[in-house]
């Protein structure tokens, strides 16, 4: 396997560009780890839901939110390549 050629110091390999997009995907991937690491936000008992300690409960619903913004990160970020790659093909670069 050939390894890929080196980049000229300055420059970014071209998959590695900062966008807004990709700066909001990654802080929807990395919300989930702030909301269940700042353990002190939430290790209380109540208010309790259908008899579920709110420690619990809130974790439980962290599952749910970190499906929901790991789907929302993945969605923009296929949208932001599908345009970039039809950005690319209008304009003729082989990539």
């Amino acid at each position: 396997m050939s390894a890929a050629p080196p980049t000229p110091p300055g420059r970014r390999p071209a998959g590695a560009v900062i966008t807004p997009t990709r700066v909001l995907a990654g802080l929807c991937l990395f919300a989930p780890f702030v909301g269940i690491l700042w353990v002190g936000s939430y290790a209380r008992v109540e208010p309790e839901l259908i008899g579920i300690p709110f420690f619990y409960w809130y974790q439980m619903l962290w599952v749910l939110v970190s499906a929901l913004l790991t789907t929302v990160a993945y969605v923009l970020v296929r949208r932001e390549n599908r345009d970039r790659a039809q950005q690319s093909a209008e304009a003729g670069d082989p990539r």
